[in-house]
């Protein structure tokens, strides 16, 4: 029953935007499973579902997927979604991001490994990287510009 559940949890995040235990309870419910919000907080848990900020401002639940190759496209994608814009001056690489999703694109530019950048601060909508040189800076900005599929910002 719980492996169906879990099973069940999966496909209805990917298909819908669920934010909260109470929408997935209600939503699992409706699918035929009784379940207690402990349950669901417990499948959660389990599962290392997470929530990401959405365009809008709303949360959603995503699965963390097992491969590394996996992994990398999820962070790309996020990096995608929340990227707006990005400058430098000399060897610091400022990046604008939408509200609320400096974090979350930090946390991917950080997954990315790239060992020209030596650290990075996030706000609410810039992140502000140290970059090893300015040549660095100027390669950092290209890789990103690939991710996030433009030849020119």
């Amino acid at each position: 029953m719980k492996s169906q559940r879990q099973k069940k949890i999966l496909d209805l995040i990917i298909k819908q935007e669920i934010g909260t235990q109470e929408e997935l309870q209600e939503e699992l419910k409706k699918a035929g499973f009784e379940v207690t919000q402990a349950t669901v907080s417990r499948d959660i848990r389990e599962m290392k579902l997470t929530k990401v900020s959405l365009a809008d401002g709303k949360l959603r639940y995503v699965a963390y997927h097992k491969t590394d190759e996996d992994l990398s496209e999820k962070y790309a994608r996020i990096f995608r979604e929340g990227f707006v814009s990005m400058d430098n001056a000399q060897n610091i690489l400022v990046i604008r991001t939408v509200s609320g999703m400096a974090m979350a694109l930090a946390a991917a530019l950080d997954s990315l490994d790239l060992k020209e950048i030596v650290g990075s601060i996030a706000g609410d909508d810039t992140i502000m990287c140290a970059v090893r040189s300015v040549d660095d800076t100027v390669s950092v900005m290209q890789q990103l510009r690939e991710i996030v599929g433009v030849d020119t910002l």
